[in-house]
């Protein structure tokens, strides 16, 4: 992390000396209201009304304790936290996750979950939830199963004391029902993990205010590259609000590895996967009494997605989120700004295959949508959970 933070202020000094003769970058009323959009943060966020144990303390203390728990996994050795590092931005920074083997994607970050629609790569799953289970299960990360799970909840006198105030009851006799409680009380502890205020935030907001531009700190190199990602780079066009994120599904050509010698079909698969889950929000886990989240799903899933679509990531942080792409193969964030600085990012929606005009951003400019990309940052520092006292 540390020579991270060398290269940034390098990349900064270095492009502030080269072009410290041009004019203030100034913005017009189009583009400041693009820069608006992206803020504030963190962006207002109420409870999931798909999960009961959304946003209640109990939950969270009890879903920080399982996520680090490794008696989760069938052997015993790994937990959600072994791949989700909370001082790497609750990632791993390999190039593709490691659970009992190797998978076939790169680990994505758990901050700011808590305002996506869809989880994971492919959008396979359609509830924070119901994608905290799907590690637990699958055979390659944790390999557990239900019964597993549902024993060592009522097995553990605390852990079963915390179950019942979580979720009103203690656990049952059916093991896929606690199974699915456990995956509720993990959503709930990752419903917290927002990512804190960055440069851009503070330049954002003081925008917002009508302060001088003059007068908030934030470099001319921060600033042109702001104005390239709101106008010509057109990178709202994916990476828009708050978030930095549409959580729209692109296939934009960053990522290449084929798992097992097959083109990985993304998002067409993720919809297969969401339609044929035992906890989609179609199903009786669903704890939305409305019904809207219900409705919303059954006209998802009809969707025709083409193979090879993927989540479009957020942007927050994103420095301390290397290597880049869902197959982990890019290391360097300039090389993925070098990468899209050939793209048309406005043909990125367009499904008629025609051919798009390449931005021909130049050295300069990527320089400076790459300073402007770093502001979007905030180094956390190491965190564990407290150990608490006892449930009574």
């Amino acid at each position: 992390m540390h020579a991270r933070r060398i290269l940034a202020a390098a990349l900064v000094l270095l492009a502030f000396a080269a072009r410290a003769d041009e004019p203030k970058v100034t913005f017009t009323a189009e583009e400041l209201q693009k820069i608006l959009s992206h803020g504030p943060w963190p962006a207002p966020s109420a409870a999931d009304p798909t999960n009961r144990a959304s946003g209640k303390m109990d939950a969270i203390e009890l879903g920080t304790r399982l996520f680090f728990d490794t008696r989760l996994s069938a052997n015993g050795k790994m937990a959600c936290g072994s791949c989700h590092v909370p001082e790497r931005n609750w990632t791993d920074n390999l190039t593709r996750g490691m659970g009992s083997v190797e998978v076939d994607r790169n680990t994505p970050t758990l901050s700011n979950l808590r305002m996506q629609r869809w989880f994971g790569w492919d959008g396979g799953a359609d509830s924070l939830w119901s994608q905290s289970l799907r590690p637990i299960l699958d055979k390659r990360e944790l390999a557990s199963d239900a019964r597993h799970v549902a024993q060592l909840v009522r097995s553990d006198e605390q852990m079963s004391c915390r179950y019942r105030k979580a979720l009103g009851a203690p656990p049952s006799s059916n093991d896929e029902e606690v199974l699915v409680g456990v995956g509720k009380v993990l959503a709930s502890f990752q419903e917290t993990l927002v990512s804190g205020g960055t440069p851009f935030d503070k330049f954002r907001d003081g925008l917002a205010k009508g302060t001088d531009p003059d007068k908030l700190l934030y470099s001319e190199p921060a600033r042109r590259g702001l104005r390239l990602f709101v106008g010509k780079g057109a990178c709202t066009t994916c990476h828009s609000g708050p978030n930095f994120t549409g959580g729209e599904f692109f296939n934009t050509g960053l990522s290449k590895f084929e798992p097992k010698g097959k083109p990985d079909p993304g998002r067409a698969d993720g919809i297969r996967q969401v339609k044929e889950s035992r906890y989609n929000l179609l199903s009786e886990y669903n704890d939305d009494a409305t019904g809207a989240t219900r409705e919303h799903l059954r006209k998802v899933v009809q969707e025709k997605a083409p193979a090879g679509e993927f989540k479009v990531p957020s942007l927050r942080n994103l420095l301390m989120t290397a290597p880049y792409g869902r197959d982990g193969r890019v290391d360097k964030l300039s090389d993925v700004v070098r990468h899209y600085a050939e793209l048309d990012p406005v043909r990125l929606r367009a499904r008629d295959g025609k051919p798009g005009t390449p931005l021909k951003l130049t050295a300069a400019e990527q320089t400076d949508l790459l300073v402007f990309l770093e502001s979007l940052s905030t180094f956390t520092n190491a965190w564990r959970p407290e150990e608490g006292g006892r449930c009574e």
